[in-house]
C-alpha cells in the first residue's frame, strides 16, 4: 500500500487544502500527519512543543510520517517539517511528492501574523523567510514534482496536480 500522492511544503503552502480537494476528486480518503500527531499525543501541536519541545514532537512526527506512508492509500499531506529527518527523506524516496511552492509573501498572507504556529513565535515575516530558506531545498530534493502555488486558488494547484499525476 502506498500513499497516491504525498504533498509537502511549507506552512502556508495549501497542504490541507489541497490534499482534501486531490482526495474529492479522486474519490480516495485524505490524511494528513499533523492531525495523526495530536490524536498519538492527545494534545494540539502548539502544546506539545510547549509541554515537551520541538524534539519531541519530531520523534512523534517522523513516527506518524512512518507509518502513514506504509498504510495509507490515499493523499497524503505532510506537516511543514516532517522532511527535516533524514529517515523521513529516505522512505519518501519510494513514493510520488509533490512540493507545493509558497513565496514568502504569500505564505505570511496565508499563514496570518497573529498565528498559533509554534514556531512563528516572534517576528512572523522574519521567522517564514528563515523556514522557507532552510526547506526550500530540501522540499525540492525530496520532490518528484513541484507545483508554483503563488497567486493560484487551491482548485487551480490541484488541478495542476491532477494533470501532472494523470
Amino acid at each position: 500500500m502506498s500513499p497516491r500522492v504525498v504533498l509537502v511544503g511549507p506552512m502556508g503552502a495549501g497542504k490541507t487544502t489541497v490534499a482534501r480537494l486531490l482526495a474529492s476528486a479522486w474519490g480516495v480518503d485524505v490524511r494528513d500527519t499533523d492531525l495523526d500527531v495530536e490524536a498519538m499525543a492527545g494534545q494540539s501541536i502548539s502544546d506539545i512543543f510547549i509541554d515537551s519541545g520541538e524534539a519531541a514532537f519530531r520523534a512523534l512526527e517522523k513516527d506518524a510520517v512512518a507509518l502513514a506512508l506504509k498504510e495509507h492509500d490515499g493523499v497524503l499531506a505532510l506537516g511543514g517539517g516532517a522532511v527535516l529527518d533524514p529517515d523521513t527523506r529516505d522512505l519518501l524516496a519510494e513514493h510520488t511528492v509533490v512540493f507545493l511552492q509558497v513565496g514568502l509573501s504569500d505564505a505570511v498572507k496565508r499563514v496570518g501574523l497573529g498565528t498559533s504556529r509554534p514556531l512563528l513565535l516572534g517576528n512572523v515575516r522574519g521567522r517564514i523567510k528563515a523556514l522557507l530558506d532552510e526547506r526550500t531545498p530540501i522540499y525540492e530534493a525530496v520532490a518528484t514534482h513541484v507545483v508554483d502555488t503563488d497567486g493560484r486558488t487551491p482548485a487551480q494547484v490541484a488541478a495542476e496536480v491532477e494533470e501532472l499525476l494523470g
